[in-house]
């Protein structure tokens, strides 16, 4: 049987709501949408963290975040160290049978070569280390309060490269679709395109732009961006077509947390909370451990291997740390010797997605969350990055009340009490293994 191809798409604080096969009226994402029709769409899929550098850790390592050695948000001053070079990464275990491997955007895992992708097991990278760049620039801007001063991050593997005026989002497609188009018929590779969009900075070329006219100003500048990587993942399968390479690649497509309202992603004048992104019906952003924070909309497609199950929708329980053994199990590589928190996927009976996690937790600065059956516990839940929840224990039946507006702690306090001992031991043993 052919070893299939890999590509794993990952966006930037891309809301639950902000796709039009997830149920939004304003964004417009044809290519997404019809990715979804041919293979199997979401809706119960978990981020392992709510910021970008533990979500990108757990995806890439099958790991919960602290298991990975990485549970907040790295800095981008240069020489800043990263994922430790003992974890496994996907890449690395694929290149290990045969893949060839490459990344193009968003890396966030460490600002130093030492900790780049190439030591992480990718044969090839472009694009930046840091957390967040200009799109025109390349500039790596913030944080400079705190003595570090803005610094250009664009990488060719281990060398600085300047593309100055070149869009991000079109530089991520264009260095993807090349890959594709150069990629031996015969060597099957892994492909991970981590665009930055639509996370701060706000930057979309006109022509995007002008495709919304007839929305508010923040939605339009979201629209706009989100519309750039729709049109790259577009022709990313599109260039697999034309490699007659599409029908045996697994296609991933998914989102590092939900979408921020912190006031820097809208340069207004003012300090408000931005609104541009959603996270649909949920409560909570970027920063919060309730389901507008991890919630993600999540796509795969894999024709040769899914036939029978296009256009499915899957209401199954499923996180980030799930993507490496599932692909590991796909390509026929497998996880024996592989120390992995996550598991695959697909029923090895059945054949069919079936989530395989009894209980799924979370941590982050001092916020923890379980998620059993339909029950879903937050202890010092955040709404956003500032913003904090009345209720230290919230419990809610996600099944009555998927948005987590009632707390029904008091009203089942023997299940608040028994997940919330739950969490805490797993918190616990987190800390006895670090």
């Amino acid at each position: 049987m052919k070893r299939p191809n890999i590509i794993l798409f990952y966006c930037d604080d891309l809301g639950y709501g902000d796709l039009g096969c997830y149920g939004s009226d304003a964004m417009k994402t044809p290519h997404l949408d019809q990715l979804a029709r041919e293979g199997i769409r979401f809706t119960n899929w978990y981020s392992n963290s709510p910021v970008c550098s533990p979500s990108r850790a757990s995806l890439l390592t099958g790991k919960y975040p602290a298991k990975a050695g990485v549970t907040s948000i790295l800095g981008g001053k240069r020489g800043t160290k990263g994922l430790s070079l003992e974890q496994t990464t996907l890449a690395s275990a694929l290149k290990g049978h045969g893949y060839q491997t490459a990344l193009f955007g968003k890396w966030h895992l460490g600002a130093s070569a030492e900790y780049g992708p190439n030591a992480h097991g990718f044969d090839e990278f472009y694009g930046f280390r840091a957390g967040c760049i200009d799109y025109y620039s390349h500039i790596f801007y913030w944080g400079q309060g705190g003595g570090v001063n803005p610094v250009h991050d664009l990488w060719r593997n281990e060398t600085e490269v300047w593309e100055n005026g070149e869009y991000m989002t079109e530089a991520i497609t264009r260095e993807a679709t090349a890959f594709i188009d150069a990629a031996p018929d015969d060597e099957p590779y892994f492909m991970y395109v981590a665009y930055n969009a639509p996370h701060y900075p706000m930057h979309a070329p006109k022509a995007y732009l002008d495709r919304f006219p007839d929305l508010p100003p923040d939605r339009r500048i979201m629209a706009a961006m989100i519309a750039a990587v729709d049109d790259g993942v577009g022709e990313i399968v599109e260039a697999l077509k034309q490699k007659g390479a599409y029908e045996d690649t697994i296609i991933f497509f998914s989102s590092d947390n939900g979408p921020s309202t912190e006031s820097r992603n809208w340069l207004d004048g003012t300090e408000d909370l931005y609104y541009g992104g959603s996270a649909g019906r949920f409560r909570g952003h970027k920063a919060s451990l309730f389901e507008g924070g991890i919630r993600e909309p999540a796509i795969l497609s894999y024709p040769a291997g899914l036939a029978g199950r296009q256009g499915q929708i899957s209401d199954e329980v499923f996180a980030m740390m799930d993507i490496f053994p599932t692909m590991l199990e796909l390509s026929g590589v497998g996880t024996e010797g592989y120390d992995l928190d996550g598991h695959s996927i697909f029923d090895a009976r059945s054949g069919n997605a079936l989530s395989p996690h009894k209980q799924l937790f979370w941590e982050y600065e001092g916020q923890l969350a379980v998620r059993e059956g339909k029950w879903k516990l937050v202890l010092n839940g955040k709404l956003d990055f500032s913003r904090t929840e009345a209720d230290a224990v919230h419990l809610s039946d996600l099944e009555q009340d998927s948005s987590e507006r009632i707390n029904l702690a008091m009203q089942y306090p023997e299940i608040a009490q028994r997940l919330e001992r739950d969490v805490r031991q797993w918190y616990q043993s987190l800390q006895e293994e670090a």
